[in-house]
């Protein structure tokens, strides 16, 4: 039986893991400073989230239907447990140079690859090796993009840990219901696929620009005019992603009806 004495212990014990881990006191949560902080953050998640939710669908969307909400619910785990880790490194991980930059250009070559995958191409694979090689794409992926995204709520956390956590459990269930109706989208309207690999070009483009060392350099040119003040380049990175992808699904198809018929293929080459 609990008595008046234990009830208080604990909610010292409460408070005082919350001041000296989460950097939060009692003081804070009076304050309108702290509760601006903390809807910061969940707005950030709310704009930030939808490019992760475009991701693990894309990653997801070729699984068979009963493996589909596992592979979007291990991803996201992956994903957000990562995050916690980066987190905790970004100070060693800002001073890497073109760190942004680099995950850009991987970021782009993960959007052409969930791009043009096909569901035929999986026929052969047995649908466990399909569900982790799908969590396994999610989690390298969604460390590559989460790097604006910790940034972002970390300055919004004023140097919080619990807030930070707070961020990262919040982006849980938007990423979790937006990939899954993402999924149920692209299955449905196709062409969603597209503009989702699209959308990745998009922000791999974003993340090489915003790199601290090209922005050192390059900044005042690529956020020009003549460059559409900094949108040139993640254009270029939507568009190249999707018609690379538009492009080779057309050369895979002319190649595939050749291989189905190579005798009419033959005759046609030999009239003419």
């Amino acid at each position: 039986m609990i008595t008046c004495y234990h009830a208080q212990l604990l909610s010292v014990m409460e408070v005082t893991i919350l001041e000296h881990i989460g950097g939060i006191t009692l003081a804070d949560l009076s304050t309108p400073v702290f509760w601006f902080s903390v809807l910061s953050i969940i707005l950030i998640d709310l704009v930030l989230s939808g490019d992760n939710a475009v991701l693990i669908a894309l990653a997801c969307r070729n699984l068979p239907p009963k493996l589909q909400s596992k592979g979007i619910m291990f991803g996201t785990m992956g994903a957000i447990g990562l995050r916690v880790l980066l987190a905790t490194m970004m100070v060693y991980l800002l001073s890497v140079p073109f760190i942004k930059a680099i995950g850009g250009l991987l970021l782009v070559w993960i959007a052409i690859k969930l791009l043009i995958q096909e569901e035929e191409d999986n026929q052969d694979i047995d649908a466990p090796d399909r569900l982790w090689a799908a969590v396994k794409t999610i989690i390298i992926a969604d460390a590559v993009m989460s790097l604006d995204n910790i940034i972002a709520i970390a300055g919004a956390s004023q140097g919080k840990p619990a807030l930070l956590w707070f961020g990262l459990l919040v982006s849980i269930p938007l990423v979790v219901f937006g990939s899954r109706i993402l999924v149920v989208l692209m299955n449905k309207f196709p062409w969603i696929i597209s503009l989702g690999a699209g959308i990745l070009g998009w922000t791999a483009g974003h993340m090489i620009i915003t790199d601290g060392r090209i922005d050192k350099y390059l900044g005042t040119i690529l956020h020009s005019p003549y460059f559409l003040n900094g949108y040139l380049i993640p254009l270029i990175g939507g568009a190249g992603v999707i018609a690379f992808g538009i492009i080779f699904k057309k050369l895979r198809k002319a190649k595939g009806e050749m291989n189905e018929n190579p005798i009419k293929n033959k005759c046609q080459t030999s009239e003419s």
